[in-house]
């Protein structure tokens, strides 16, 4: 068993070099196009040519060898490191036997979640600027790992409450691929909102961040349903009851609601564009308090450092 963990946690390590690597180069893809935007515009003021100046913008740095090479190189490293954490994830299932059961494994797994389903609306959209948004919060949610006690990392023995694999399994899995379907979500918010403010062409459409973002809420609002009600039928077997305005069921109960609020704007009241970005923006807000927020108030979901 000790062996598994150490080597889970040595995979752990290789999928946070990618990631690392893998912002750098999604992050050189967009940015290397400002740069040139830069350079366009003093071209311009200092009396070039206004067409060549424009055909430049148009055709942009990150539409050249050198940006294309960075931003498929990012692509491969961040599946790379799914591909390693995926190999931590199972070396560690192995060696506990259970589900996801305390912040070292539930940040592990959120890791995991942010990179497949990144990956896989990559490949849908064939856009690879919400990697330079959504790869830092994989970076980030890998150093808050490393950032953990180191006795976290160790295999313990579950709590009563946590003895109910299914469930556990369920509940877990559903509440970290919704957050990090609203990951997706306020990244293709952010750059929507840059889009509105600095209409440059080599960015994504407004249409289709706006389509980004409410594809990503489809996928989690259905996902956090299922982790209120999930939840609930586990409160009710280990505590006695379905609800307990525990804060970090208070708080999910909060983040559903939120997203319920977007869809209802946007399919009732037409609030699409600026109003629906912010509303995803302010959702992710509410989904980061809902993952830490149990260290500020405390509550049933305080034990085994989750």
């Amino acid at each position: 068993m000790e062996a598994l963990v150490k080597l889970s946690f040595y995979c752990f390590a290789a999928t946070t070099i990618a990631i690392v690597a893998a912002t750098a180069c999604y992050a050189g893809f967009a940015i290397g196009r400002f740069r040139l935007l830069g350079r366009v515009s003093r071209l311009s003021f200092s009396g070039g040519s206004t067409a060549s100046s424009v055909s430049t913008l148009r055709t942009g740095f990150g539409t050249g060898p050198a940006a294309s090479s960075l931003g498929d190189f990012g692509t491969m490293l961040a599946w790379f490191g799914l591909g390693f954490q995926t190999l931590s994830l199972g070396l560690r299932i192995a060696a506990s036997r259970s589900a996801p059961s305390n912040m070292y494994e539930f940040s592990m797994v959120f890791v995991f979640a942010v990179l497949l389903i990144y990956l896989l609306f990559e490949r849908s959209y064939r856009e690879k600027h919400l990697g330079a948004i959504v790869l830092p919060i994989a970076v980030g949610m890998a150093a808050y790992v490393w950032s953990l006690p180191v006795d976290l990392r160790e295999v313990n023995p579950l709590i009563p409450a946590l003895q109910n694999q299914p469930l556990m399994t369920i509940h877990v899995s559903m509440a970290i691929f919704g957050y990090a379907a609203f990951a997706i979500s306020f990244a293709a918010a952010v750059l929507f909102l840059i889009v509105r403010r600095w209409p440059v062409t080599w960015l994504p459409s407004a249409a289709m961040l706006d389509d980004i973002g409410f594809r990503g809420v489809t996928v989690g609002f259905p996902l956090m349903a299922l982790v209120l009600i999930t939840g609930s039928v586990w409160a009710h077997r280990a505590w006695g009851s379905y609800w307990s305005w525990d804060p970090k069921e208070t708080s999910a109960l909060f983040l559903w609601l939120v997203y319920a609020v977007y869809l209802h704007t946007r399919s009732l009241r037409g609030w699409r564009g600026t109003r629906g970005a912010v509303i995803l923006i302010l959702g992710f807000a509410a989904t980061v308090f809902t993952y830490y927020g149990n260290y500020v108030f405390g509550g049933l979901h305080a034990y085994g450092g989750v």
